[in-house]
């Protein structure tokens, strides 16, 4: 039994959800396999059966009260705002380092969520230290967990962008593709369901010391997160996009370029104009 519940490909809808697969996800039983299960876990029960067995029972009620305060109960607002609850708790206690490596490693990717967010809402981390701290969650085998990686530090990442361009370049040169991707994916002008970097609007340029290193990545998961990269930046600033493009591909003739280039000029081809 419990094999089909971690081989399951994950309905298409989300009353096509089993109520098993569906009591198990609200559980933390187990983790989601698309956005679909990921969407209609409740967050609200998912942490009344979670946090007591964690050590973090006084949690359970300011982050139902938490999340009772928010306009809309969407996940991507629930999941910050139970983290800032989880993140008292566990500054308060003696063990909290304990109880927070128990949610960093829990079954439920939405529970990792968390703990993800916790380090990027903690105040008292430096921002290498917040990236130290969230490569755990970078490389998660999870890919939804991988995004909310990245938007959980975000804000400090354009908040001190020249430092975190120093620091992300350096993983570039990972040899986990997943490490690279959050380099080039955290720093993405445009991004998606997120907040626009504007000063990489105006100046994508600041930014050549991550991309340059992944211009022939052979990874396609990097690949794609690069053109992605470019194809943002093509929409504000779309000669250096070109130039870019024109520069990478007469240094390089490989296929991995060529993918980037093509994907990266994607919008360029359709005649966008701003």
């Amino acid at each position: 039994m419990k094999s089909e519940l971690t081989q399951r490909k994950g309905a298409r809808r989300i009353s096509e959800i089993p109520p098993d697969i569906l009591d198990a996800l609200n559980a933390g039983e187990i983790e989601s396999v698309n956005l679909v299960e990921w969407l209609a876990i409740d967050q609200r029960i998912l942490l009344q059966a979670v946090l007591p067995p964690l050590g973090l029972r006084e949690a359970v009620q300011p982050s139902l009260n938490a999340i009772a305060r928010l306009d809309k109960n969407s996940q991507m607002q629930v999941i910050p705002a139970v983290a800032e609850v989880l993140l008292a708790a566990i500054q308060s206690k003696k063990n909290g380092q304990a109880a927070f490596e128990k949610l960093s490693t829990h079954s439920s990717d939405v529970v990792r969520s968390w703990a993800a967010y916790v380090v990027g809402l903690d105040r008292e981390l430096k921002l290498e230290q917040k990236l130290n701290g969230i490569r755990l969650f970078a490389a998660d085998p999870n890919s939804g967990l991988r995004e909310i990686a990245w938007m959980a530090v975000r804000p400090d990442i354009e908040r001190e962008l020249g430092k975190a361009v120093k620091l992300l370049a350096k993983w570039t040169k990972d040899k986990d593709e997943y490490i690279r991707r959050f380099a080039s994916e955290a720093t993405r002008p445009r991004g998606v369901w997120c907040k626009h970097i504007e000063v990489l609007k105006i100046n994508p340029e600041l930014a050549l010391p991550i991309l340059e290193p992944l211009y022939s990545d052979p990874s396609r998961y990097v690949q794609n997160s690069v053109a992605n990269w470019l194809n943002d930046a093509s929409k504000s600033r779309p000669d250096w996009v070109k130039e870019i493009c024109a520069q990478w591909t007469r240094r390089s003739k490989s296929k991995e370029t060529a993918y980037i280039v093509n994907r990266a000029l994607r919008t360029l081809k359709k005649g966008f104009s701003s």
